[in-house]
């Protein structure tokens, strides 16, 4: 293996079963092509059928022999997310990495079909309980990974347990801040509980960097939502592609050497362009206290229990 992880070093993956959210456009799209090419059956699980069923045409129109499905699931929606693991587990035998890369942006404030807010919805509550869903799965396959998808954006992040909706207070940045650092205290959280039950399965994350996607394309507005805008024609030479924005969603998936816990960005200037790397997340992401209040809240409002790692 090379200094700068590529594509390239992504092992044989024939035999695995691979889920990617949000798998039709940008880093998820990018890395369930590159999986389905190394060999592995991905399900793209979208909400969008259409874009979903593209992407499927792409991916083969590079690898014709690629195996892909489209899984459809609202993670906007806690009831699809349940009925898209129920189809998931009726329909296939083991699975091998959960990518939940799916997320929203710096919205106007919205709520989820339970009523939560929108971001902390999407980007926390719903891998969440996707992930609680499919544990069993998960445990019963042998090396098998959660891969979670946090953003540089985490570390301003604050856990607002007075506001955690945002019927206060709502800010769009500071919402898209806290739900990127509830990654990061999932997967740690997650990673402590596998490791103490003894399981082969492992929790991870990384982040793309600075990833010229459709990510933010419907931000609330203010000074930074405008700058992104304004930035936008040029951003294909400031921001570094969504298949390089992918590699650290692809080397935490794959690659043999990576460990529980640990956390994958670019190795560039300030983690915002380069090759896929190890890197650090801040203190808070790794407070304790704050991790399993979070848990417990998120069981509560998801209704979703981890009983197998109890």
């Amino acid at each position: 293996m090379g200094e700068k992880w590529n594509e390239a070093d992504i092992p044989d993956l024939t035999g695995r079963v691979i889920m990617v959210t949000g798998a039709n456009s940008g880093i998820g799209y990018e890395a369930a092509r590159a999986f389905a090419q190394h060999g592995a059956h991905v399900v793209l699980a979208c909400r969008n059928r259409t874009k979903a069923d593209a992407a499927v045409g792409e991916i083969r129109a590079v690898t014709s022999d690629a195996s892909v499905e489209v899984l459809e699931v609202d993670l906007a929606d806690l009831d699809s997310v349940a009925a898209a693991a129920k189809q998931f587990l009726a329909d296939h035998d083991r699975l091998d990495v959960l990518v939940n890369n799916a997320g929203l942006m710096a919205l106007p404030h919205q709520t989820t079909a339970q009523g939560f807010e929108m971001q902390f919805g999407v980007n926390h509550l719903a891998p969440f309980a996707l992930t609680g869903h499919l544990l069993d799965r998960l445990l019963a396959t042998t090396g098998s990974r959660v891969v979670a998808i946090s953003s540089t954006g985490h570390r301003p992040g604050r856990i607002n347990f007075d506001d955690l909706q945002g019927e206060r207070r709502y800010g769009a940045w500071s919402a898209y801040f806290q739900s990127k650092l509830a990654n990061l205290l999932f997967t740690y959280e997650l990673q402590r509980k596998l490791g103490a039950a003894g399981a082969s399965t492992i929790a991870v994350a990384a982040h793309p960097g600075g990833a010229n996607t459709n990510l933010g394309h419907d931000n609330s507005g203010g000074f930074v939502s405008w700058l992104m805008n304004a930035a936008r024609p040029v951003s294909g030479i400031v921001m570094q592609s969504a298949a390089m924005g992918a590699l650290p969603t692809m080397r935490a998936a794959t690659d043999p050497d990576v460990a529980g816990g640990e956390y994958y960005g670019p190795d560039g200037f300030m983690e915002q362009r380069g090759y896929a790397k190890k890197v650090e997340s801040t203190k808070r992401s790794h407070d304790l206290e704050t991790a399993r209040r979070l848990w417990t809240v998120s069981e509560e409002l998801t209704s979703v229990r981890y009983t197998a790692l109890d």
